[in-house]
Parts: structure tokens; sequence; C-alpha cells
């Protein structure tokens, strides 16, 4: 008797401190209607699982990027289309380069007591950047070493292939640096 006496209060005791706590966490509107979008969305997958691929094209693709373009001494040839339809091209060594891609990160977390904070960090050449420059593209040409960068965006666009292309808009093409079909042909 003495022992159901002693686990009485103990039960009401956790009784209405679980209920306080119940009572201190209520849901804001944000909060519900998070939680009917992951209901919905558990739902959803329970009707509808994701189905089962027996074979990857995408991870294929992917694996034969890596085989095409992790080669030294790859070349890439870069057919440049401008508003009026015309093709010229370019060629480089490797792959060209987006101006925004970096060695080193370009930001740095920080923590403390006050919170979190995302710090921009200087680049190799010691200057800040914005990460707006991903239309500008980069290399160095095949034959020439020289620098050569360009950009895309409105009325022009880019192609890019591992081998001169021989269809009439290609073949047509205005040769636009240093280096044309005919040098990377003679090189060993």
């Amino acid at each position: 008797m003495k022992k159901s006496v002693r686990i009485a209060p103990a039960t009401f005791i956790a009784l209405v401190v679980g209920l306080a706590l119940a009572s201190c966490t209520s849901d804001t509107s944000q909060d519900k209607e998070n939680q009917r979008k992951q209901d919905n969305y558990d739902h959803l997958v329970a009707q509808q699982p994701a189905g089962r691929m027996e074979y990857s094209p995408t991870r294929e693709a992917i694996n034969q990027w890596i085989k095409t373009w992790g080669k030294r001494g790859k070349l890439s040839y870069v057919y440049i289309q401008n508003a009026k339809g015309e093709y010229g091209y370019f060629i480089m060594k490797g792959l060209p380069v987006p101006r925004c891609k970096m060695l080193t990160p370009t930001e740095k977390v920080e923590s403390s007591d006050n919170g979190i904070a995302v710090l921009a960090q200087p680049g190799m050449d010691g200057t800040y950047t914005s990460g707006s420059t991903c239309n500008a593209y980069y290399g160095f040409d095949a034959t020439t070493n020289a620098y050569m960068e360009f950009t895309v965006g409105t009325n022009q666009s880019f192609f890019l292939f591992d081998k001169p292309m021989s269809m009439p808009e290609y073949a047509s093409a205005k040769q636009l640096g240093p280096s044309s079909v005919k040098d990377v042909a003679k090189k060993p």
C-alpha cells in the first residue's frame, strides 16, 4: 500500500510537468503550415514512392564526362554563336573555367554566443569577389598558351565539344583565337 501511495504523487507530478511543457511549446501558424506540408509529403510518398532504377543514365553520363575531360592535354573546341547566328571558334587547353570558380573557399562561417556569421574570404589574388562573374569564362589557347576570356549571355551562346565539328554551321565558323583546327591537327 505504501508503495502505491509513493507512485501516485510521482505520476501526478510527471503529468503536471508534461502538460506544462506542452503548453510552453505552442505551435505558430508557420509551424502548423510546415507540419501540414510535411504530412502531405509523407502521404504522397506513401501513395507514390520513388521508383527504383536498375541503371542510371545520369551516372553513366557523369562517368563519361570524367573519362573525357580527366585527361591531361585534352582540347576544348569552343564555338560561339552571336546574335546574327554567325559562328566563330577557338581551341583551348582543357575546359573553359567560369571566372566565379575558386580553388579556395570564398566564405568562412564563424560561430559565437551572438550567433553565426558568414564572412567573405579573399581570393588567391588578395581581393574579394561577389561571385557575379559566372558568365565569364577563361582558359589558354591550345598552341600558343595565350590567355583567353569570353563572356556569354544575351544574344550570345557557346557550344563546347571535345573534337572539331564538321556540321555546316561549325565547319564554316570563323577562327577567333590564335589556334586553328589545322594547327592542332599538326600537333603530335
